[in-house]
Formats: C-alpha cells, structure tokens, sequence
C-alpha cells in the first residue's frame, strides 16, 4: 500500500473478499490495524483467504453468505457484531459481470440474477449495516458501483442497470445518514485486473481491446489501487465526503 492508514480498535467487513479487489481491500484493512470480516459466496476461496491474512498475524474472521439473500445478510451482520463487538467501515464489493448481449436476448434469469446480486446484495448489505451503525452513532460504507454505473456499453444493460441503481441507493442513503455520523459513498472502478476482467479478456477479447484502446493511461487498473480508494473513503482524511461516486478508471469515462 502506498499511503498509511490507521484504523487500529475498528472492524471492517469487505463482502466478495475471497479474490481480486475484495481480498486485496481486506488485506489493506488488516494491514492497517483493522479487526477484519471477509465474505464471500465461495467457502473454500474464503477459507484460504482468512487464513492466509491470520497467518500473517492479522485479526481475522471469514463468513460464507450469498448476498442476494437477506437472511444470509442478516446473519453476517449479527455474527460480525457478535464477535467483535461493532462494524466501523464496509466495502460492499460482491458481484458477478454477463457476457455481452444485446437487451432482446438476455434471458429474464440472467436478467433477475445480476440484479440481485449486484443491486439488491448491495441494498440487503446497507440495510443491516446501517441498521448497526445507527446504533453505534458512527461509520463509514463504500459500495461498489462501477464505471458502468456512469456510462453504458453495447450488450451489458442490466449490469449497467445494477451499476446505476447502486449510485442512486448510495446517494439517497447518505442523505439519510449524513447528520449521524454515517457516511455512504460508493467507488467507481475501471477495467481492473481480477480474476473476472480475466475471464472477459479471454472470452471477449475483441471488446475488451477496443475498450482498452479508450483507457488513456493505457494500463490495466490495479486492484490495490481500488483498495487505497476504498479505504480513503473510509478514513479521517475523507469525513466532509458525502454520497460521493469515486471514479478509479484510468480517465475511461473523462473521454
């Protein structure tokens, strides 16, 4: 990490942790002297995950949930209180991408499936954390939304619909919570290299070096770059920062 953080005595919870941005962002919490919950749909990835970061002397717990289940939701707010005591800084991370279709031929459970995990696993994870930090008097969530949560592409409409319904949620939440001592705002990142950017270069090749060749730096985004945003947003230096929509895209959406 390039930029020093303090959040010793704080818990954050990075959901969709197991891997790339999220693993990377619960490791820069950890480092940063946080008590730290990751979660993620996938157990096993989760597990080593958790691992790796209490091997490392971190303070660390992992918890399966699927976030487009409210319940599971629940459960994982509760646990993480239960065990530490409080949540002090989120990173609602999980999501899943689609392959390019156009609007006619995307079928309705593709259409239902990216909604509810990219917006109403968003919308579950604000409610109880909210809820926590209401009674707390305190905290601060960054949700992921997307560069396509600002501009549209050919074939990803209802991924850019769930990117878009995440700004709006944020910014109306943070109205709500703004005089609290709760701050919301959501980071927007570019063409970052994950496991899923991966996946789309080897599977949509041609899109995605035409969408390259408008990056002005003309690099990839790294996720600890995401993470040094994420957790600026989450610290002292950003507490005037309200409903904010953080751009982290290499100058994509300035063209």
């Amino acid at each position: 990490m390039g930029i020093s953080y303090d959040f010793s005595g704080q818990v954050a919870l990075v959901t969709g942790a197991a891997s790339g941005m999220g693993l990377t962002t619960a490791t820069a919490f950890a480092h940063s002297g946080a008590r730290v919950v990751l979660s993620d749909v996938n157990a096993e990835t989760l597990q080593a995950a958790t691992e790796q970061l209490k091997a490392a002397g971190h303070e660390a717990i992992g918890i399966a949930c699927d976030v487009s289940d409210e319940t599971q939701v629940k459960s994982m707010i509760q646990q993480t209180v239960a065990t530490f005591g409080r949540l002090d800084a989120t990173f609602n991370n999980a999501g899943i991408q689609s392959p390019a279709v156009d609007v006619p031929d995307v079928p309705n459970e593709v259409y239902d499936r990216i909604e509810a995990i990219n917006l109403r696993g968003v919308w579950n994870c604000l409610k109880y954390q909210l809820a926590q930090m209401r009674d707390q008097g305190s905290g601060a969530i960054v949700n992921c939304s997307s560069m396509g949560g600002l501009v549209g592409l050919p074939g990803r409409a209802a991924y850019h619909a769930a990117k878009h319904g995440v700004l709006g949620m944020t910014k109306s939440a943070a109205l709500e919570f703004a005089s609290r001592g709760i701050r919301v705002n959501a980071v927007c990142p570019g063409i970052i290299e994950t496991p899923m950017v991966s996946a789309m270069l080897q599977g949509e090749s041609a899109l995605m070096n035409e969408m390259m060749r408008e990056v002005p730096i003309n690099r990839l985004g790294r996720p600890q770059e995401i993470a040094e945003a994420v957790l600026w947003l989450c610290s002292p230096g950003s507490t005037f920062v309200i409903g904010h929509a953080l751009v982290v895209d290499g100058g994509y959406t300035i063209r």
